[in-house]
């Protein structure tokens, strides 16, 4: 695959580092978005996106795919930045489990080219990249939600929430998972030329509509690995009897240990307290309910165990930042009949 640039203007200039197995859509996927905002503006928006490496070698992607730099980083690094967007790769190990990687090197290129951008941005786990950059350091920050408790857990001056689809702070934006890429570039797009740009370049993109930053990336896993079978235990319990009522009270008992002490069992394991941990189950099944069936929402509600359609829908907003009726609408099988 050529390198993507798109005709020298005087204006934004967007930098997209390039590096071996970096995810192929979190390279591919911005510059498509800036090369509909030029259409849509007749060219006055003037961006200029170019892929900045090492070398101006074909570098191989996660997925295979070759693709040829434009510019090196040195030449990148002569040059005026108006966005830096850094992406991210991972590696999976023979359990599945994903973890980002991060090149000593790539990073202190990171610093010199953000010394040298107005706006610097992470699209996926690219995030780990700007932390080991010191980028993040006292900053609220977002990644793919299968690499955030690595990003806690390796940069704690990092405030990490993984629940957004993207989040601002400053001149620096993060991005959450793969496809988040273009919800980020739109608003980038938002923030340099207005909405109304971005929701003509969104109608373009076919996309159903734009995600706000304090949307939830919907797909955040429950399966976290434990490392203890007394909590392996604990979330089958849950699982057996989720459509139950689930007290601390009654999970301690099953699990011989005080209330307190069951609380710092999830904390220590899962991150979040016992009421946390079930309510974010009782979501994941009703989304897949939701996605699945066509059961009504009081049936939803009792079988997941939240009683009432109205405490159902204040689990949805404060998980998902929508309502099961909405969720449905845009993410109901075609296949349920």
């Amino acid at each position: 695959m050529r390198g993507i640039i798109m005709g020298v203007t005087a204006g934004r200039l967007v930098v997209i580092v390039l590096f071996e197995g970096v995810d192929l859509l979190d390279v591919t996927g911005p510059p498509e978005v800036f090369s509909l905002a030029r259409r849509e503006t007749d060219d006055a928006a003037g961006y200029e996106v170019v892929l900045a490496a090492r070398g101006l070698e074909p570098v191989t992607t996660g997925a295979g795919v070759g693709i040829l730099p434009d510019i090196t980083f040195e030449d990148a690094a002569a040059r005026r930045i108006d966005t830096l967007i850094v992406p991210g790769s991972v590696e999976v190990d023979s359990e599945r489990r994903v973890h980002a990687l991060v090149d000593p090197e790539l990073v202190g290129w990171v610093k010199v080219l953000a010394a040298r951008t107005r706006r610097v941005t992470s699209v996926c786990v690219g995030a780990h990249l700007l932390a080991a950059a010191g980028l993040l350091d006292g900053k609220r920050a977002t990644t793919h939600w299968s690499t955030a408790r690595q990003l806690a857990s390796e940069h704690p001056a990092v405030e990490v929430d993984a629940d957004p689809i993207f989040i601002r702070e400053g001149d620096v934006w993060t991005g959450a998972g793969i496809s988040a890429c273009l919800d980020l570039s739109l608003a980038l797009i938002a923030d340099d030329l207005g909405e109304a740009v971005a929701l003509r370049v969104a109608r373009q993109l076919v996309m159903y509509l734009k995600r706000q930053s304090g949307q939830s990336q919907f797909s955040v896993p429950l399966e976290q690995v434990s490392t203890t079978r007394r909590i392996e235990d604990l979330r089958h319990h849950i699982m057996r009897h989720l459509g139950e009522p689930l007290t601390v009270a009654e999970l301690a008992e099953f699990a011989h240990v005080s209330d307190r002490h069951l609380t710092r069992i999830f904390k220590s394991e899962l991150g979040m307290t016992p009421y946390a941990y079930i309510e974010s189950v009782r979501v994941e099944k009703a989304r897949n309910e939701l996605e699945s069936s066509d059961a009504t929402l009081e049936r939803i509600a009792s079988a997941c165990g939240f009683g009432t359609v109205d405490t159902l829908v204040r689990a949805f907003r404060r998980r998902l930042n929508t309502t099961p009726t909405e969720y449905r609408r845009r993410f109901r099988s075609s296949h349920v009949v």
